[in-house]
């Protein structure tokens, strides 16, 4: 039986009582009201999307074999580079060498990337070639993505670059008009761990004064937290055409290419141990230590490596 508030005006009932009775009926009113106007909440109603978080996020720039180990992530960076090189005694009496580098890097799409790799001072302390000094070749250079798949956390990128002959001979720089270095790096991650590779060839424009090379580039790292990540890696250079530009009977490495005339079919090699540490969240600071490990050792007896990798 519905009851109106004109029912309750006119009942024998108390006054208290019809006001209570007349103040529920409105309530129950406003409710029902309410209610038809309101969607009822689902267990299953969307939340805001939390933005996913890519295997890349976790990976590394390679620290040893700066100048050639170009690894497959497109990113923008600027890389400065110390090298502290200790030269094995067999090689014209031993000594040291001082290298300092700045890398750039540009993204100008999620897939491309302008490539400076190689730049700077470098310092020889050998009695032997009189202690020379002075400026690097410049390197510069595109890679392309040709292959990025997020969900199998893999991809694939070919490159290329030119290295001008724009430094000091006293060096063994700026000599054969230039030298190509095309090559092919890949990165496969599988969670926090990463495998990166390079493989490549070095084609001198003039092969009288410098030598062809192949060289190839293994590093695995694991993102074990921000502050530690260690990796492990192994670069080697093949002479597959020796120049004829200076009497050795090995190759200079990333460093230099002699032109050794005694170098045909020799493979130089050296391990690395290291970490990067990401001290801000777009900075990465680097340390690698690297012995020669394929006789003959030639100009690398070890070398410590410091760098910092900047993204921008």
């Amino acid at each position: 039986m519905l009851i109106t508030a004109m029912d309750l005006q006119h009942s024998s009932r108390p006054l208290w009582l019809r006001s209570l009775s007349l103040g529920a009926c409105a309530a129950v009113t406003f409710i029902t009201a309410a209610q038809a106007g309101t969607p009822a909440l689902s267990a299953k109603a969307p939340t805001v999307p939390v933005e996913a978080v890519s295997w890349k996020d976790h990976t590394i720039s390679p620290v040893a074999n700066p100048f050639f180990h170009e690894d497959a992530i497109i990113r923008s960076e600027l890389r400065p580079v110390f090298v502290q090189h200790n030269i094995d005694d067999s090689f014209l009496g031993g000594g040291d060498a001082q290298l300092y580098a700045l890398q750039i890097r540009y993204a100008l799409t999620d897939r491309l990337a302008v490539i400076a790799t190689q730049d700077g001072y470098f310092s020889i302390n050998n009695d032997a070639i009189a202690n020379p000094e002075g400026w690097m070749d410049l390197a510069l250079g595109l890679k392309y993505a040709v292959i990025d798949d997020e969900a199998s956390q893999f991809i694939l990128t070919p490159g290329f670059t030119f290295k001008i002959p724009t430094g000091d001979r006293e060096v063994f720089q700026g000599r054969g008009g230039g030298e190509w270095d095309l090559f092919v790096a890949a990165q496969k991650g599988f969670g926090d761990f990463h495998l990166s590779s390079n493989l490549g060839l070095r084609l001198p424009m003039n092969t009288e004064e410098n030598s062809t090379l192949v060289h190839y580039s293994l590093m695995a790292d694991y993102y074990s937290c921000r502050w530690f990540i260690p990796f492990v890696a192994f670069n080697a250079y093949s002479v597959i055409d020796a120049g004829n530009n200076i009497a050795l009977n090995t190759e200079g490495y990333d460093v230099i290419n002699f032109g050794a005339s005694g170098s045909q079919g020799v493979t130089q090699g050296t391990l690395a141990v290291g970490f990067r540490s990401r001290i801000l969240s777009n900075v990465d600071f680097g340390f690698a230590y690297e012995k020669a490990i394929i006789e003959p050792a030639g100009l690398t007896e070890d070398r410590l490596t410091f760098d910092l990798s900047i993204r921008f």
